[in-house]
């Protein structure tokens, strides 16, 4: 029998750009109340009109009882959570954790990400409330050419890889289809959360 930590209450949902991924994750709590979205992405500003645009379309869609917290303390978001729990997304999550650490120094960078990433897990794995995180696959086109590229791939996909192993759902959203894998078999960890492999795939 596995004895390894389950995340009873996380739902993971990913998929492509424009797949429909936050959409589905918003149904899936739509009923739910006192609901708090965590936004992870940066805030809109007048300086980009489009992800102006973006960040509004979201907010848009969301019932006006729930409420948004935008925050990169992902771990001590679930800890507090009293109540249902959006994340959207462990994309931007991870663009802005490595912004604060800076994209000159990918090692570091990297370590900070394993670090942060432990933590998440380990938090979806205590906490009773529910908790859905939208995150982006983004391992199916070509393998970026520069190093900063490469780390965030290798990243997002080690953390989502570690997010889907523990979560009790986990749905991939493909052309406004939903795919349910919760019951797929999982691959073996390994180095999901230790030095990065440059040849990992």
């Amino acid at each position: 029998m596995s004895t390894a930590p389950r995340a009873a209450t996380t739902t993971l949902v990913t998929g492509p750009v424009r797949s429909g991924k936050s959409r589905h994750a918003e149904e899936l709590l739509r009923d739910s109340a006192g609901v708090t979205y965590a936004a992870t992405g940066r805030p809109a500003d007048e300086s980009d009109p489009e992800w102006a645009r973006r960040v509004e379309s979201h907010r848009g869609r969301r019932p006006d009882t729930w409420r948004t917290v935008e925050s990169t303390e992902l771990a001590a978001l679930i800890d507090a959570a009293t109540g249902p729990l959006l994340i959207d997304c462990l994309g931007t999550w991870v663009t802005a954790l490595v912004d604060h650490t800076g994209w000159d120094d990918l090692e570091t960078a990297a370590r900070a990400l394993r670090e942060r990433s432990a933590e998440l897990v380990e938090s979806l794995c205590a906490t009773r409330q529910p908790v859905v995180l939208v995150t982006n696959e983004v391992g199916w086109s070509l393998v970026a050419t520069t190093a900063s590229g490469r780390l965030f791939q290798d990243e997002l996909g080690r953390l989502n890889a570690a997010v889907a192993a523990i979560a009790a759902h986990v749905h991939l959203v493909v052309a406004g289809r939903v795919l349910d894998l919760s019951d797929a078999p999982v691959v073996s960890p390994g180095d999901r959360v230790r030095a990065a492999d440059p040849a990992d795939g």
